[in-house]
């Protein structure tokens, strides 16, 4: 007690670390409650469909080419049959999509999940198809070829609600899968074999309607892509390789128009090579879209050689007012608060002559961490603005009527519940400001450091100091005196 000006400092740096483990805490349960949220939506997709992705419409036929091979002489002469497997694949010269999402809203428990219903017209026309024509490798060979296959594959088939197809005006019997040795998921329907001998102009027309989740993906196939996408969804995410050449965002909807050549892309090339469509977004987002797509580029290589992902562009139906992220970026300005919380009880105590216990400290940061508890729990049933300003409120009440006791009445106390109203208004600020947050933050920062300096610009430290140090010895003595009688 000889030094009370540093032992209350060493109490004051005590009830901050217990503070900080406290925030520690609630983040943890910001944590588990976002690992709760990524649960629903997976349980979502199960039950459901995932995030789709559309390849084709392309054609393809297997070829079998077999030539006998020759060994040995007279009697030891022996004749083996060689075979070789490939696939013809004819990617369409015009490939044009129009598109509309329709948003539907659902939920595992208190989690709600954005799932669409896309309702696609696909248009693909090729100049011929010659690319059906196999060609020998060997002069001796003989060839044997399929049918000729019309598909378009997903990349999850459950979301497939109704699907029809007509070529050349003429309605065709679709069946399941797509017989293609990667994108085996999908649809498909059996062409005549005498299509690919044609020389004129072959158009193909799906009407598709598909559901999925989170996103939806389109590869470029043709030589010329032209692809629109309208939703009610006012928050889109563009990705992929390719944003909109045209694109508008209002508060009842998107539209937007892709323009792709094949001079522009390697999406025929990707396509003919057997690379897959890998997930949209940062792998790392989540464990299994970052599992998903090391398994979809870990495949791709071992199948075929050539690591990678098809070209492919996307639209991603994101929520902005995610309360977990929201949340989880409020408490990393836990520190800060307490601390400028923390200066201004101190600047209280030293300009007013009060002394406030450590004890009391610790009251005061415990409201402040209550705060963020608030924020998490009542954001899962309202939304975050009203949540914000209720948790905000109830701790601004609570701090200016304990701070008017502990500071000595009610004209301190108000200063100070203004002051903490205050911080909780730049946080939210901060919070909706995604882009210019770092140098908002920095310039508030700057102007409070100055105004603490500006009110403690007469103080000398020093004797702050000694007149502690002074006190605690007049204690010390006073105590002493009263032990000895």
């Amino acid at each position: 007690m000889k030094f009370p000006f540093f032992n209350k400092l060493l109490s004051l740096f005590v009830v901050i670390v217990l503070l900080l483990f406290g925030l520690g805490m609630i983040e943890d349960v910001v944590r588990d409650r976002q690992l709760y949220r990524n649960e629903a939506e997976r349980s979502v997709v199960q039950s459901l469909a995932g995030a789709q992705s559309l390849v084709g419409p392309m054609m393809h036929r297997a070829c079998v080419e077999s030539w006998d091979q020759v060994s040995g002489s007279g009697k030891e002469r022996s004749v083996r049959e060689q075979r070789r497997e490939f696939i013809l694949t004819a990617l369409p010269d015009h490939l044009k999509l129009r598109t509309s999402a329709l948003m539907e809203e659902r939920a595992r428990g208190l989690h709600k999940v954005n799932a669409y219903t896309l309702k696609a017209q696909v248009t693909a026309d090729w100049r011929g198809l010659a690319a059906l024509q196999p060609e020998r490798t060997r002069k001796d060979s003989r060839l044997q070829c399929g049918s000729p296959i019309l598909m378009m594959a997903v990349s999850d088939a459950r979301g497939i609600r109704s699907a029809q197809v007509a070529v050349d005006g003429k309605g065709l019997e679709l069946k399941p899968g797509t017989f293609h040795p990667v994108y085996a998921r999908g649809l498909h329907a059996s062409l005549p074999a005498s299509i690919s001998d044609t020389k004129d102009e072959v158009r193909a027309a799906f009407d598709l309607e598909l559901v999925g989740t989170r996103s939806v993906s389109i590869v470029p196939t043709g030589n010329d892509n032209d692809v629109q996408m309208t939703s009610s969804w006012p928050h889109p995410s563009f990705a992929g390789r390719f944003l909109p050449s045209e694109r508008e965002v209002t508060d009842d909807g998107f539209t937007a128009q892709w323009r792709v050549s094949s001079l522009a892309t390697t999406a025929q090339q990707d396509v003919l090579a057997g690379r897959r469509v890998c997930p949209v977004g940062n792998p790392a987002d989540d464990y299994d879209t970052a599992a998903a797509y090391a398994a979809d580029v870990a495949t791709t290589q071992a199948e075929h050689g050539s690591p990678g992902c098809a070209d492919s562009f996307s639209v991603s139906f994101v929520d902005p007012v995610n309360p977990y992220s929201l949340s989880d970026r409020a408490i990393k300005y836990g520190v800060l608060f307490i601390a400028l919380t923390f200066v201004a009880v101190g600047l209280f105590e030293l300009m007013k002559k009060l002394r406030v216990h450590p004890v009391q400290y610790l009251l005061v940061g415990a409201a402040l961490c209550s705060f963020f508890l608030l924020l998490v729990s009542l954001s899962e049933h309202l939304s975050f603005g009203l949540s914000y300003a209720l948790a905000a409120s109830g701790c601004v009440l609570l701090l200016a009527y304990y701070a008017s006791h502990i500071l000595g009445g009610l004209r301190q106390g108000l200063p100070f519940g203004l002051g903490i109203a205050l911080l909780y208004g730049m946080l939210y600020v901060l919070l909706q400001l995604e882009q210019t947050a770092l140098v908002v933050g920095s310039i508030a920062l700057f102007l409070v450091l100055g105004t603490v300096m500006v009110l403690t610009r007469k103080v000398n430290w020093y004797e702050l100091a000694g007149r502690s140090q002074r006190n605690g010895n007049e204690q010390a003595n006073t105590n002493t005196q009263g032990a000895s009688a």
